[in-house]
This record gives C-alpha cells, structure tokens and sequence, in this order.
C-alpha cells in the first residue's frame, strides 16, 4: 500500500523548480486521465498501485532512477516490483514506445493530460516560461507537437485526436488573426 504522505515527501524536491505546467500539478493531471483510463480497463484495478508510483516519477525517472528505486526499496518493495514499477515510469514518457499495458495506459494518460484544449494552454505557458516569443511558441508547436505523438488505447487515441484538431484549427485562427491587415 502507498504511502501517499512519504511518497510526496520523496517526490516533491524533483518538482519545485519546474515551471506550471511540470510541477506536481503535471503528476495530479495526469493520474486524472490514468484513472479514467483504467475505468475502461477493470482487470489492471489490481495495477493502479504500480501506475501511480510510475506517475510520480515519470518527471524524474530520466534523472534520479537510482533514487527512485533505492526509495521503492526503503518502502519493502520486492525487486520485481520495483523493476515494474520504473518500466512503467520510462515507458509513460512521451517519446518511448511502451510495451506493457500499464505503461501504454500512464503514456497514454500523459499524452492526454487536461482534455481537448490542453495542447494549446500547456504550449503556451511553456513557451512563456522559456521566455519565448508568441511567434516563437507557435512556432515550436508546429513543429514539434503539432501531428505528433500518439496514444496506443484507442480510448486515448480517441481523445488525442480531438486535442489535435481543436490545436490544428486553433492555431490556423490564431495565426490568421495575427497577419497584419
């Protein structure tokens, strides 16, 4: 059983410094649309567990695995738990192609973190953070996110679907608003 409380605690160095829209916000998203997710699939209720630990290293896996795993041993966790869990973690991340159901099911929650318009806020305010100009962002986001990606649940793709038109369409009004007269 989780100990939400330590595993907080552990976690909550790694994001501090990031900017709004990676902060341990990101990870309460993204467990959102994971619990969503695992509505459509009941069999993995046992899994929800090793989900939500692999959701609150998914924005540090790439940094501190070594302490990821020595904090899952100093919780009692067995090594083939372990190693689970940090699959998992690695495969929730954007550009991994994730070959377990629970990976497929976080990356895909990840991919669909804040719904429909969620692609446009959360490019915007990075590209802000970054300190970036609006032409710069929406450049960035055209070629970079924009027909990128994708999910490998078709409740996901579903939805990834969605978030790419709206971003498509919003960034052609957008763009069309901006040209001089």
């Amino acid at each position: 059983m989780i100990d939400r409380n330590r595993l907080a605690e552990f976690v909550s160095p790694f994001y501090q410094h990031k900017d709004i829209m990676h902060d341990l916000s990101h990870i309460e998203r993204v467990m959102q649309s994971a619990r969503k997710l695992l509505a459509f699939y009941p069999e993995m209720a046992a899994d929800s567990e090793w989900i939500e630990y692999g959701c609150y290293f998914h924005g540090f896996i790439y940094l501190r695995e070594d302490l990821i795993r020595e904090y899952l041993h100093s919780e009692g966790l067995p090594q083939e738990a372990v190693d689970r869990i940090v699959k998992i973690a690695w495969e929730s991340q954007k550009d991994e192609i994730p070959e377990t159901l629970e990976g497929k099911l976080l990356h895909d929650a990840h991919m669909i973190e804040g719904g429909r318009t969620y692609l446009i806020v959360k490019s915007l305010c990075t590209g802000t953070a970054r300190g970036q100009s609006l032409e710069e962002t929406l450049d960035y986001f055209e070629r970079h996110v924009l027909g990128q990606g994708m999910c490998y649940l078709p409740e996901a793709q579903e939805v990834y679907a969605g978030m790419q038109q709206f971003a498509q369409d919003f960034i052609v009004q957008l763009r069309e608003g901006l040209r001089p007269a």
